[in-house]
C-alpha cells in the first residue's frame, strides 16, 4: 500500500475480483476516481503497472493465512 491511499473499508467475502470474480483481496484506488478489486493472483499481477500509473494499492492478501474463528454450535 502507499502512502497516500485515504482510509478505506476492509475488503469483504461479497467484493469479487473483476478479472476473474473470486474473492478480492486487492483494491486499487485510481488516480482520476474510481477503484478495481482484484483476487490476490490478480492484484500480484497488475500491481506494478497500477502503481506506475498512480494508482494506490489496498492489498489484504495476508488475510489468506489466517485461521477461521471456530463458532461454537448454540444448538
Amino acid at each position: 500500500m502507499t502512502g497516500a491511499l485515504a482510509p478505506t473499508k476492509p475488503l469483504t467475502v461479497a467484493d469479487r475480483c473483476d478479472r476473474c470474480g473470486a474473492q478480492a483481496y486487492v483494491r486499487a484506488v485510481l488516480v482520476g476516481g474510481g477503484d478495481l478489486l482484484f483476487c490476490a493472483h490478480h492484484g500480484r499481477k497488475y500491481a506494478e503497472a497500477l502503481r506506475e500509473n498512480g494508482a494506490d494499492i489496498q492489498d489484504e492478501s495476508d488475510r489468506l493465512h489466517e485461521k477461521p474463528a471456530l463458532v461454537a454450535d448454540d444448538q
